[in-house]
């Protein structure tokens, strides 16, 4: 299974934020919607310039204490980005979110966003994959016995 497979069961849709939006506004946007990162980026969330993690907000805070809710997300995000394009493979995917110890991985194609996968979809996906695996040996073994 690829990356593009779970773009195609999950969605393609991407939450994104300003480089100069506050990361006050950050925390707001990440709890409303429920997610552990945003893009940023000043287009529509198609022209990645970084990525905000809840990470990156927690060591802010710890750093900085309530003065961080002021800074930016230019000053704080993640600018050198590791991506996986569609074809990339779940294995693939895993492993360099593994190496690089994050949990969102950004997918382009043509240095363009077409959407985000998280560790906890691909391990999802890694999951379901091993179950089906182990069912469909057992239906072997059953139907050869």
């Amino acid at each position: 299974m690829t990356v593009g497979r779970i773009l195609e069961q999950k969605g393609r849709d991407v939450s994104g934020i300003a480089p100069t939006a506050s990361i006050k506004e950050v925390v707001g946007e990440l709890a409303r919607l429920h997610i552990g990162a945003l893009v940023v980026s000043e287009s529509e969330g198609r022209e990645l310039q970084g990525i905000i993690s809840e990470r990156d907000v927690v060591r802010l805070l710890a750093r900085d204490g309530s003065a961080a809710l002021d800074a930016t997300v230019a000053d704080v995000m993640t600018r050198n980005l590791v991506t996986a394009n569609e074809q990339t493979s779940i294995d693939e995917a895993l492993d360099i979110m593994t190496r690089g110890r994050f949990r969102h991985l950004p997918v382009c194609e043509s240095r363009r966003l077409v959407g985000l996968v998280s560790i906890g979809d691909v391990v999802k996906h890694r999951i379901e994959a091993a179950e089906r695996q182990s069912e469909d040996l057992l239906t072997y073994i059953h139907a050869a016995g």
